[in-house]
């Protein structure tokens, strides 16, 4: 399981805001969208070498178009380990500690102060956006860290032993738990605090955070839930979804998934998982969540940096992607607009159901104009219909709205 978990921020994410998958009649309000719709799609890519090519990419049908690598003044930023202040992990092929190595050894203020610079020198301020952090090296819960991350069980287990060689190995154990467990809630809630009170216009969260660790797909009754021990585990992480301004799961699929039952199992999950979760904190209104997906699988290494695959990629949006952009941002938008008077997004009643926001090609054509997609079209009773059986209203923040259909 921890293998498959451990999947680094793509060099091709589509990152997109979840039309949500809460199962109650009555969901908690969520922020206001960031970039004024209630579906949207951003991309994050290292398309130059494509531009280069002079390959046409149709990125018409994206809201934000951003790219991974360290440029200033994005509406989409990351911030890996190497911009995250002092930012203490080891390297897990040749073992060097850095910063410390474990957040027990590290020096939180200095790296608030380091954080800080990297923080304001990529964010410009006053502006809106999102900022996400790939804080992958360990987890803050002591037992998640499996496989390659044992060594930091190892290190925090001498560490407690150095300060105190008469502990017995239960207790060496016990000691290690605690002293780490409250070291990496320090490192990963400050600097989370930090970064949202120097840029408070922009969403702040950890990608991978939540996970729904629903990776079992060799099973042959798989269901795509998560376990109940992950969502205990994901329980005693409050404390990050109280801080968290937006939280960023992802839903990589591998190839073994492709086209399968199991794949969309597995997302629905995962995503479900973290409408749960930012429902946990007692705030007025839940974090949004934005989901990481990309065209690619997880087994695929292929980057865009050739002619081949540019070619590929412009294909794959003109023909595939992009159209069905257009379905589901057009059938969010008219099912907001008319079930929730614009005032809220459509939710599922049933998260565990196969109720998808598409519209309706008796009442709707998608067509191409000028090398764009576009959605002409009304919705039909029937569509009304079936909005109001399939789908509740979740209000954005400080706005009403209520789930019913206009009168004909």
């Amino acid at each position: 399981m921890e293998d498959q978990r451990k999947q680094r921020l793509p060099f091709y994410t589509i990152l997109f805001m979840t039309l949500g998958h809460l199962n109650t009649s009555s969901p908690l309000p969520t922020a206001a969208p960031l970039f004024h719709r209630s579906f949207v799609l951003l991309l994050n890519a290292p398309i130059s070498k494509c531009q280069q090519m002079k390959i046409p990419l149709d990125l018409s049908m994206f809201q934000v178009v951003t790219t991974p690598s360290k440029v200033r003044n994005q509406s989409l930023t990351l911030f890996y380990k190497n911009r995250l202040g002092l930012y203490p992990y080891v390297d897990p092929h040749s073992f060097k500690e850095y910063n410390g190595g474990i957040p027990q050894r590290g020096n939180l203020s200095a790296s608030l102060e380091k954080a800080k610079e990297e923080f304001t020198q990529y964010i410009p301020d006053s502006t809106a956006g999102l900022a996400v952090m790939d804080w992958e090296e360990w987890l803050p819960m002591f037992d998640q860290n499996l496989d390659v991350r044992e060594i930091y069980k190892e290190l925090s287990i001498n560490y407690t032993l150095e300060q105190n060689a008469s502990l017995n190995p239960q207790q060496a154990s016990s000691e290690a738990i605690r002293q780490f467990q409250k070291e990496a809630r320090r490192f990963m809630e400050e600097t989370l605090k930090t970064g949202i009170y120097h840029r408070p216009w922009y969403l702040w969260g950890y990608y991978l955070y939540p996970d729904c660790y629903n990776y079992d797909f060799e099973e042959s009754n798989y269901t795509g839930t998560c376990p109940e021990k992950t969502q205990q585990l994901n329980n005693e992480l409050l404390w990050l979804w109280e801080v968290s301004t937006a939280l960023y799961p992802s839903a990589y699929l591998p190839v073994s998934v492709s086209g399968s039952r199991s794949a969309a199992l597995f997302v629905r999950h995962q995503v479900q998982e973290a409408m749960r979760v930012a429902a946990l904190p007692k705030h007025h209104h839940t974090a949004p969540v934005y989901v990481y997906l990309r065209p690619l699988l997880r087994d695929q290494k292929e980057l865009y940096m050739n002619e081949t695959s540019c070619e590929a990629l412009s294909t794959y949006l003109s023909d595939t992607l992009n159209p069905y952009i257009a379905n589901v941002t057009s059938a969010a938008h008219l099912c907001s607009k008319s079930l929730c008077q614009g005032n809220g997004r459509c939710v599922r009643k049933n998260y565990n159901s196969d109720d998808y926001l598409h519209i309706s090609s008796e009442s709707h054509q998608i067509r191409r104009n000028d090398g764009k997609y576009v959605v002409t079209g009304s919705p039909s009773p029937s569509d009304f219909t079936y909005w109001q059986n399939k789908f509740t209203c979740q209000c954005y923040e400080d706005r009403k709205c209520t789930a019913t259909i206009p009168s004909f």
